[in-house]
């Protein structure tokens, strides 16, 4: 069995967040970056990790994310969840 079944059967669910952060030298600006990864909702404990780690070891005050987490019930049916956090 491959890691992502695995991660699926534990009850994880694909999370993918688009990231919304100022440029460092241009402030005014916003860039957006995408990150995707097995997540557990709705505490999101790897995306908040992420996030953490880009305020303490990145440039670019972030501004807020938008996420779209979809969870396998069973083999053919699927949960999504959308939520969008305000961090500035």
């Amino acid at each position: 069995m491959n890691a992502e079944m695995e991660m699926m059967l534990k009850g994880y669910g694909l999370t993918t967040a688009q990231i919304f952060y100022r440029m460092p030298d241009h402030p005014t600006l916003l860039q957006s970056y995408v990150w995707q990864n097995y997540d557990l909702a709705p505490d999101f404990p790897e995306m908040k990790g992420f996030l953490k780690f880009w305020e303490e070891k990145l440039d670019g005050p972030l501004h807020s994310v938008r996420y779209v987490h979809r969870k396998m019930i069973s083999a053919s049916e699927w949960r999504a969840l959308k939520g969008e956090f305000i961090l500035h």
